[in-house]
């Protein structure tokens, strides 16, 4: 389906990417003023006020919700469009961009990106779901969802940087966490260094946890990490930019409709986004999301 929307909602981040966001958000106003298609602009002063507006202007009706920022304004947006009529677009403007690697949109030309967005290409996606929340990449629920927590209550560094030294820091005193989780209805006990649900193949700026997962089959990629040494992981680590740690011993990969994940003292992250203390049941949620692409 192709077609230039008759009319948008542009939600901003203006922080995104280090203000990146204020810059994307008028490189595609401009752009879209220039197409002559009408755009109300929106900016919340934090997550809570910004999915209120989304929500707002989706049952208003609007066709398009477009959001400038990173996989945490995706997160937003998604929240806001899931199962409606309301096709969600990006202009991508965050630190990791993961959803915009998916679809394949330019990560640092607002411009063009702003042009995918008036070109009117859908493309009908899955989601995750958990409760009423939904997610678009992966949810981490280890290791990961660990070195998140921590990053989140420093405030030096800023950026990538952050959670490298959170990584070194947790690494320190990290042992394997004891899990309980339900594959189909199938239990498992085991330890793992961590478990993630991927509704898409990577998180955190191209880290290709969940190598393989596909957004439209209608189902989650598993992935467990069994325990290995501090070396190993540090070892490990780089080769999740290409996704070949699959061939790693201590990986497992299951492919599910839907999945429960126990843990003691974990609190799940998803789209980047603080998500929900463990234990979390999620479940694909098939063709729940239109995406401009």
């Amino acid at each position: 389906m192709t077609g230039t929307p008759a009319e948008i909602a542009l939600l901003t981040n203006p922080t995104s990417g280090k203000g990146k966001g204020a810059l994307a958000r008028d490189a595609a106003l401009q752009r879209f003023a220039e197409a002559g298609v009408p755009v109300r602009s929106l900016q919340g002063r934090d997550a809570a006020e910004a999915l209120d507006l989304a929500r707002a202007v989706v049952a208003d009706g609007v066709e398009t919700l477009v959001i400038a920022g990173g996989d945490g304004m995706v997160h937003l947006g998604a929240q806001a469009v899931a199962g409606t009529g309301t096709t969600l677009g990006i202009i991508p403007a965050g630190t990791g961009n993961d959803v915009a690697r998916y679809l394949d949109l330019p990560r640092s030309d607002p411009r063009a990106a702003a042009e995918r967005v008036l070109a009117g290409r859908t493309r009908t996606i899955d989601l995750a779901r958990s409760g009423s929340q939904h997610f678009v990449t992966v949810l981490a629920a280890g290791f990961d969802a660990i070195v998140n927590e921590r990053a989140n209550e420093m405030t030096w560094p800023k950026g990538q940087m952050r959670y490298n030294i959170a990584t070194l820091a947790e690494l320190r005193t990290f042992t394997p966490i004891p899990y309980i989780l339900d594959l189909d209805g199938q239990t498992r006990s085991l330890e793992a260094m961590l478990v993630a649900v991927g509704n898409g193949p990577s998180f955190g700026g191209g880290l290709r946890i969940t190598e393989g997962a596909v957004l439209d089959d209608g189902l989650l990629d598993v992935v467990i990490i069994k325990p290995m040494s501090r070396l190993g992981l540090v070892r490990t680590y780089p080769k999740l930019f290409k996704g070949t740690h699959v061939t790693h011993p201590a990986y497992e990969h299951h492919r599910v409709r839907s999945v429960t994940v126990a843990a003691p003292g974990i609190v799940s992250y998803a789209d980047g986004e603080r998500f929900g203390a463990l234990p979390l049941t999620v479940e694909c949620a098939p063709g729940a999301l239109t995406v401009l692409h």
